[in-house]
């Protein structure tokens, strides 16, 4: 049984408290779904981090990658491939940079209008790498960024976007929860000793000896900063 993709974001409330390791940790438990690539992403407090890697998570990173990922919050991801090729630019989590900083993008599910929104951005000059409906919806998210407050935009973005998903953000020193209208696919949140986080499954919540809260509702955006929502 295959299950579309994992993705977690954590947010510490400790100064030097490093999250990648606990990230590693939670997408170990989240292994079942996804077993083609895994990616981290942290903000070290100037600047968005990220390692990639093809296989499984304990393949994908080594103790010194790990170690490199410095930072207080970060989003991760394992890939099982629903749309694009099996390689390392589909791998995410995706990092797309605008001239007010950069944001990274961890996606489970499937858009339906993937192709049309990737016609119309590119005809509007955007630029991909990847063969993944995860780029267009980081595209899309900087425009809308660009044009409103946080709020505004993610509500403009779920307008534009068809489909079943759940999505973590890394957006400067904070994580953002999204859950399709529907709530097909999954997303909960859980407390930590020492932060919050948000992740496909409570399983990663308990790996890390945190407290499942509940489910994030259809449609909600979570916002966690500072190890708090």
């Amino acid at each position: 049984m295959h299950d579309a993709c994992g993705v977690v974001g954590i947010s510490f409330n400790e100064t030097g408290k490093s999250v990648a390791k606990s990230i590693y940790y939670a997408l170990y438990a989240l292994q079942h779904r996804g077993q083609e690539a895994a990616g981290i992403s942290v903000h070290d407090g100037k600047a968005i981090r990220t390692h990639r890697g093809m296989g499984l998570v304990a393949e994908a990173f080594n103790d010194a990658q790990i170690a490199l990922l410095r930072g207080t919050v970060g989003i991760g991801h394992v890939r099982y491939p629903t749309t694009g090729r099996s390689c390392i630019e589909n791998t995410q989590p995706f990092l797309v940079k605008y001239k007010d900083g950069a944001i990274a993008v961890a996606h489970n599910g499937n858009l339906v209008n993937s192709c049309q929104l990737r016609e119309q951005l590119e005809q509007a000059g955007d630029i991909f790498y990847s063969t993944s409906d995860t780029e267009v919806i980081a595209h899309l998210f900087v425009k809308e960024l660009l044009r409103h407050d946080l709020q505004e935009a993610v509500r403009a973005l779920m307008r534009k976007i068809v489909g079943s998903y759940s999505l973590v953000f890394l957006w400067g020193d904070t994580v953002l929860g999204v859950r399709d209208p529907l709530g097909i696919k999954p997303l909960c949140i859980g407390e930590l000793d020492s932060g919050m986080m948000v992740a496909s499954e409570s399983v990663a919540i308990d790996t890390l000896n945190g407290r499942l809260i509940r489910d994030v509702m259809p449609g909600e955006l979570v916002v966690i900063k500072h190890g708090q929502i």
